[in-house]
């Protein structure tokens, strides 16, 4: 009896510990499932049910003053599908096939890269193809072979009805890069992108992007087992980007672009009161269209290795020496500092002496006595330097600074460049090495180690104009209004009396004054070690009362007065003309 007991209390044990083990490991494998892998298979769960259509917002257009279009955005068609149903057996293999046969060259490696470049989830929708005529969407969904998994949807994309003639300006759209979606970081900006969206990547576009780009929307589907659509679970509209209205004219700038020819450098003009830019060409130039939907690695090579480098933005990355255009910067330090006054006069012979050196003028027999204004008529070298020397290196970048000299403009654009003051600092920074009276005798007509951006010469010019320096800017609405940098008015006449001067019947910027609109200007022919003299000229109108102030700069353009001052005289009479402005031709004060 009691050895029956005992064995029956022994299996009841072992019945227990069988019972409590099971349950231990039950409740381990719940907490293990609904603990550590709930993620996994809620997601899994959900992933069967649900599918997530990302669409894409429509990006900004942009236009000129006179509201002409001048990026604007036309109805594609991408083909899309969800990693989910792209990952099953075949599927990508038989879309690679179909698309073989429909002559799109497109492996199933290919799209597998497609696919894992733009993966958030596996039920969040990936382009596999994009920028598809209605013809070419409805040509490949016809085909019998078209797999269920995979759809199409409606986009818009970039086109530039002005082509290239404000590629410089404008820029242009691009697939975003890895770097610039792991530079947005998480959360913000990075939100609103994946993989194979389109970026700003020059010009307006890159820097208004913010603006331009807009928020994306989604749908939410619920699909059944085999993953035909059953009802729509919630959506969100796309939010469009911002319209922008630039200040460029377009009519200025087609002229600008029929002006320079096929000529290198740059045009540009300003609304002096405003900063308001109204032409901004740069040359040569390409054609932004093909860059925005897409070129071939060996086109894009041939593009940014070009030796005349279309891609550089001249107006505000091409440093230059300003030569003579600076001498009215140099004029007034020489006034201001009462190293001359309006009767001073110093013989040209036609050369300068310093110690064993021997600098030139570039009339070759002299110009005999001249004071200030008819220095900067005739373009003297030898009045500069002499003046140059009287006020020293130092004052003269004092002054340049209120013209500003050697500091960025502002401009509403990426990419631009501030130029070098020089003087004493810089070259000791630069070179290790003091500065020489050599070096002023370079610097007082604009070379030697000064260099310039076109942009900075057009600001300059305002302020000789107006006794005020302005933010240029390219977008309109923009109100900033410009500083007076405390020129003294008699001083700045006398400068503006020599600038009517250089485009009167004597002067080396008649050329300019010949299209019925009174200009001011100066001329610049720039030594150049790499080949022939660049030419420049700057300029504003109408001269009784300035309202536009330009520039061209054109490089191996020999001569200023013959290369660039016919360009500025015809584009500041077309802005005048068509601003109602003054007609009467320019006579010195």
């Amino acid at each position: 009896m009691f050895d029956d007991r005992s064995i029956t209390d022994s299996r009841l044990r072992f019945l227990r510990f069988i019972s409590a083990g099971s349950l231990v490991l039950l409740l381990a494998a719940l907490f293990h499932f609904q603990v550590f892998q709930s993620d996994r298979y809620v997601q899994l769960a959900i992933s069967n049910k649900l599918r997530v259509m990302r669409i894409p917002p429509v990006r900004g257009e942009i236009y000129d003053t006179n509201m002409v279009s001048l990026a604007s955005n036309v109805l594609t068609f991408d083909i899309v599908g969800y990693p989910l149903d792209l990952k099953k057996e075949g599927v990508l293999e038989g879309f690679a096939s179909l698309l073989g046969r429909h002559g799109i060259p497109l492996t199933e490696g290919d799209l597998e890269k497609r696919m894992k470049d733009q993966y958030v989830a596996p039920y969040r929708s990936v382009v596999l193809l994009k920028n598809l005529t209605l013809a070419q969407m409805t040509d490949l969904t016809s085909d019998g072979d078209f797999p269920s998994q995979i759809f199409h949807l409606p986009v818009w994309r970039r086109i530039y009805p002005v082509g290239s003639l404000l590629c410089h300006a404008l820029g242009y759209v691009g697939e975003i890069s890895d770097r610039e979606l792991q530079s947005m970081g998480e959360g913000g900006a990075r939100s609103r992108y994946i993989g194979g969206d389109v970026i700003g990547k020059g010009g307006v576009e890159r820097f208004y992007e913010d603006r331009l780009q807009g928020y994306p929307g989604f749908q939410v589907i619920e699909v059944d087992a085999r993953g035909r659509f059953v009802r729509s679970i919630s959506s969100r509209k796309p939010v469009p980007g911002e319209d922008l209205v630039l200040t460029v004219d377009l009519g200025a700038q087609r002229l600008a672009a029929e002006v320079m020819g096929e000529k290198r450098g740059s045009i540009i003009a300003m609304e002096i009161a405003t900063g308001e830019i109204k032409v901004l060409f740069s040359s040569p130039t390409f054609d932004v269209n093909p860059l925005s939907w897409g070129v071939a690695g060996k086109e894009w090579r041939d593009l940014i290795n070009d030796k005349d480098k279309p891609m550089i933005n001249r107006a505000i990355a091409g440093l230059y020496a300003p030569g003579s255009v600076y001498k009215s910067v140099i004029a007034y330090a020489a006034l201001a500092e009462g190293a001359v006054n309006p009767r001073t006069t110093y013989f040209c012979s036609g050369s300068y002496e310093l110690g064993n050196q021997v600098f030139r003028c570039h009339r070759s027999w002299g110009h005999g006595n001249v004071n200030v204004i008819e220095a900067l008529r005739d373009s003297c070298d030898v009045y500069f330097y002499e003046v140059g020397q009287k006020v020293g290196i130092d004052n003269l970048i004092k002054w340049g600074k209120l013209f500003g000299i050697g500091e960025l403009t502002g401009i509403d654009l990426p990419g631009e460049l501030a130029g070098t003051a020089a003087g004493r600092e810089w070259k000791e920074k630069r070179f290790g090495e003091r500065w020489y009276k050599g070096d002023t005798v370079n610097y007082s007509i604009g070379q030697g180690f000064l260099l310039m951006t076109p942009i900075q010469i057009l600001r300059q010019f305002g302020v000789v104009a107006s006794g005020k320096i302005s933010r240029p800017h390219l977008l309109k609405g923009i109100s900033e209004e410009p500083v007076d940098v405390g020129l003294d008015p008699e001083i700045l006449g006398i400068i503006q009396r020599g600038m009517d001067a250089v485009v009167s019947s004597g002067g080396t910027g008649r050329r300019a004054a010949i299209f019925g609109v009174s200009i001011a200007g100066k001329t610049s022919t720039v030594q150049n070690s790499h080949g022939d003299d660049h030419a420049a000229f700057a300029g504003y109108a109408p001269a009784e009362n300035p309202k536009y102030v330009a520039i061209a700069y054109v490089e191996a353009g020999l001569h200023g007065s013959t290369a660039a001052a016919p360009l500025v005289g015809e584009i500041l009479a077309y802005l005048v003309k068509h601003d109602g402005g003054s007609v009467t031709q320019s006579q010195p004060k």
